[in-house]
């Protein structure tokens, strides 16, 4: 503890040729050592008749280290869904505050506060903010800001083939389909083929509105795509705005996909369907020229007498 009896400079004896060391009590900060040739003559001080006015210049200029603090907040940075609650650590590395607390749109609630700490709970979150938290120590101001991005998650994924029954070597269509996202920014979406990814689009667009995300992609068919599972995972990544990543998959879709005709079984069905059509044509003349024969034998036995 520094007492008065401290604010007076106190001399020690030194032997000839050794440095003695004294205090000196100044109106900030702590008291501080002072080397005693500073208090030697001036022709045994490299400073002169200068030495001690230039020391206390000095010390005066270049405060103690108790007025230089820090601040800072925990989580340093934070994602958060519409409604969600979360923790803040508001702390100083100055001994005694003046004041301290939390600037926010937020709601806030002062959950517990030590000499040094103080620990909110904010909610109602409903867009992109920021968080300060100000310290003020021995009439000095400190901020210390905190980014809080809002985002939603993909509660729905969905798949959709077009068309359903395609042949090998024709183009089918993958389309995957988020209808409410956010942000689109940190969103990529894969199309798998059972476990292997065939296609991922990642979206930069800067907007933190949620909103539809989509990607579609041709493909060509092959004989072992009907095998296989179809689906559509949407990622969104938030490790770079203090959340974590985000998952989730689509229901999973079976190709149906069938082997063409080869062309000497279609020059087969064409010939075939040919003779049926051509015996169907001569069949109907027939009857149509077997009618008329037995029409006319008819009239030609009743034929009309003469009056």
């Amino acid at each position: 503890m520094w007492s008065p009896a401290h604010r007076r400079p106190e001399f020690q004896a030194a032997a000839p040729g050794h440095l003695f060391l004294t205090y000196i009590h100044l109106s900030q900060g702590s008291p501080q050592l002072v080397p005693g040739s500073l208090w030697m003559p001036c022709k045994m001080s490299p400073f002169g008749s200068w030495g001690l006015p230039a020391t206390l210049l000095t010390l005066f200029c270049c405060p103690g280290s108790g007025e230089m603090f820090e601040v800072y907040m925990h989580p340093e940075q934070l994602a958060l869904e519409p409604g969600e609650t979360q923790f803040i650590n508001c702390s100083t590395s100055c001994a005694q505050p003046d004041v301290s607390g939390l600037e926010t749109t937020l709601s806030k609630t002062l959950i517990a506060q030590g000499t040094q700490w103080k620990q909110y709970m904010v909610s109602n979150a409903s867009q992109d903010t920021i968080i300060h938290c100000y310290v003020t120590c021995s009439g000095k101001q400190k901020l210390k800001s905190l980014n809080v991005n809002v985002f939603y998650r993909p509660k729905q994924v969905l798949l959709k083939l077009q068309p359903p029954w395609v042949a090998v070597g024709e183009s089918f269509t993958i389309e995957c389909c988020v209808p409410t996202v956010a942000p689109l920014k940190s969103l990529t979406l894969t199309l798998l083929r059972g476990k292997e990814a065939m296609y991922n689009k990642t979206f930069r667009m800067m907007t933190p509105d949620p909103q539809e995300a989509t990607v579609t992609h041709n493909v060509t068919a092959h004989k072992e795509d009907g095998r296989h599972n179809f689906s559509c995972r949407a990622d969104l990544d938030l490790r770079s705005h203090g959340g974590g990543l985000i998952s989730r998959i689509s229901e999973p879709q079976m190709l149906k996909v069938y082997e063409p005709i080869p062309d000497n079984q279609m020059v087969v069905i064409i010939t075939v369907v040919s003779v049926l059509l051509f015996l169907f044509v001569t069949s109907i003349l027939l009857c149509f020229a077997f009618g008329q024969h037995w029409r006319l034998r008819r009239m030609g036995t009743y034929g009309v007498q003469g009056a």
